[in-house]
This record gives C-alpha cells, structure tokens and sequence, in this order.
C-alpha cells in the first residue's frame, strides 16, 4: 500500500472523452461526448459550436443563464441524464476569484466538468504524547463515503456566501465550532484533482484550514453527516491512510498535505516528491 495511490485515484480520466463547455464564451468545462450529443439535440438553452457546446450568449446574464439553465436540468433529471439534484447552488467561474457568470446545483456540476471550491479543517490537539488528529466517522445514510473517515469540518463552497461565511456555517454544523473558535482557522493552501466518475468530470480545488484546539474541546455534529468524531495520534492517522481506504477519497489528500507540512511525512519518504508534486494538479 502507498499514499500515492489515492492521489492516482483521484486524477485518473481520460479527456479524449470530453468536449469543451462555454458560457459567456468563456471555457470553463467539459462535457461527455454522450451527454454533448444529447444538449446538441436538447436547444435552448444550449447551442453546439464548432469546438464544443455552449449556454446561448442570447441569454443576458448570469441570473438568466441560471433559470434557463436549471429548467433544462430539470428536464435532464427526468430523462436519467443529470443525477437528482440537491438543491443548493454553486458558481460556476472560469477561476477563483472572478465573477459569477451563473450558478448550477451542485450534483450536475461534473456533469459539465465545472470548477467546484471547497473547504477541509484539520482539527488537531497538542498532547504530551505528541500531535493528534480529530477524525470524523461518516454516518452510513451519506449518498457519498457512507460510514468512512472524514476531516473535522469539510464542505462545498456554494453560491453567495464568501469563504469565511462558509467555514463559519460548517464549523457550526459538522461540529458545534462557535464562530470566536473557527475564525482562528488558519488557510495553509489548496489540494487540486481531476477525477473522472459516472457523472463527468470532478474539477475540484479544496481550501485547507489547520485549526488547533485544546484537550477540552469535544466536536458535536449537528447535520446528520458525521456519526461520531474520534481523536487519533498522528501516527495512526498516517498509517490508517496509507495502509487502507477507510477515508473519503479526498480527505486522503488533504491528510497527506497535513502530513506533509507538519514534518510526519519527510523528503526520506521514496514518495515524498510525487506526493509533493501531485497534490496540486
């Protein structure tokens, strides 16, 4: 076994699959040539252009392209197309930090190969035995990693709030973090993949948080996600990853990166450079 191993998994694809997605003639996805070859026949809202199919610029802006647009989903959901949406929106952007040019539910964002953001916390305690780590245990009735290990806070960056608004709402619900406590949060950087599933393409950078708490902090979940939380030294985190797949597919990353920046995995390590390098696609 290996950590490198889920850092492969979560950058396997094949883009000869895919072709490009524009809104407001910016590139800013990729759709499957079967999911292309049905919006081809679908119209509007969408129209083909000679390098990929696009959101018709004769929509205005970006609360136009999201009504058009979510109707169409509608449409493609009904027809098995589109998985079953869930009601919260995301932005769709052509990178971090520029406008909006619409939003899209967040289930058929692969479906379009869209850039989606999110936040991961790493929780961790100075103890006299050294450092450890605070492990969710995701509850069994989760659509995505049932029963698996988890980061203390993580989530999705949705439409409309900013980042700090969002880390304050998942500290508050994934484990009862008031918000003098979460705002101490320190961001230490981003982990990238590009992951082929069923759906399309998972274009995904994370934000990382290291939050240090002390011995007398216990997390309490309040939104059904996580069943328990458990606080592990370091070391069988380290061994737990690299020796099983107990944890989400992306919480490996973000674990690895943790690892890495606190001196458990050094340059000694044979993978320490891939690692390094494959962390930030």
């Amino acid at each position: 076994m290996s950590f490198l191993r889920h850092i492969t998994a979560c950058n396997t694809h094949d883009l000869s699959h895919y072709r490009p997605f524009f809104v407001a003639g910016q590139r800013v996805g990729m759709v499957r040539e079967d999911l292309c070859r049905r919006l081809a026949g679908f119209g509007d809202p969408f129209t083909i252009r000679y390098d990929g199919i696009a959101v018709s610029e004769s929509l205005a802006g970006p609360a136009e392209r999201t009504a058009a647009v979510r109707s169409a989903l509608d449409r493609l959901v009904e027809e098995g197309e589109v998985p079953p949406l869930r009601g919260e929106d995301y932005p769709v952007l052509s990178q971090w930090g520029t406008e909006p040019l619409m939003a899209m539910d967040r289930a058929a964002m692969p479906c379009f190969g869209l850039k989606c953001f999110g936040l991961h916390v790493n929780g961790y305690v100075r103890k006299e035995d050294g450092l450890h780590l605070w492990v969710g245990k995701r509850a069994m009735d989760r659509g995505v990693a049932p029963g698996q290990y988890d980061n203390l806070v993580a989530g999705g960056q949705p439409a409309g709030l900013s980042l700090a608004e969002n880390l304050e709402k998942e500290g508050a619900e994934e484990a009862s973090l008031p918000p003098e406590l979460v705002r101490r949060a320190v961001p230490v950087g981003i982990v990238s993949y590009l992951m082929g599933t069923e759906a399309g393409l998972k274009d995904d950078s994370l934000f990382c948080y290291d939050l240090e708490l002390d011995e007398t902090f216990e997390p309490r979940n309040t939104d059904g996600e996580v069943e328990r939380f458990e606080l592990w030294p370091v070391s069988k985190v380290a061994e737990s990853v690299e020796r099983t797949d107990d944890w989400k597919f992306n919480v490996n990353l973000v674990v690895i990166d943790f690892l890495i920046r606190h001196g458990f995995l050094t340059p000694d390590h044979p993978e320490y450079m891939a690692l390094c390098k494959g962390l930030r696609r």
